[in-house]
C-alpha cells in the first residue's frame, strides 16, 4: 500500500426512525460533497425530546477521506 493521507471530520446524522439510520444518512450526505470516504467511527449518539418523547436520533461520526495528490 503506498503511503496515504486522510483527513477526519466530525459530523452528524439525524434520523426520525433509529440511530442506525442517522449514520446511513450522514455518511451518504458527506458522500455527495467528499470523495474517497473511507471509515467511519461512532463517537456519540443521543435523542432529541420534545414533550417527553424521543423526536429525533442523532448519531455522531469521526469520518476520514483520502487527500488526492
Amino acid at each position: 500500500m503506498p503511503d496515504s493521507v486522510y483527513k477526519i471530520i466530525e459530523i452528524v446524522g439525524t434520523s426520525s426512525q433509529s440511530w442506525d439510520d442517522a449514520a446511513r444518512v450522514a455518511v451518504e450526505r458527506a458522500a455527495t460533497t467528499l470523495r474517497d470516504l473511507r471509515v467511519a467511527e461512532v463517537t456519540k449518539k443521543d435523542v432529541v425530546i420534545e414533550d417527553g418523547k424521543v423526536k429525533a436520533f442523532r448519531t455522531r461520526l469521526a469520518i476520514s477521506f483520502k487527500f488526492e495528490g
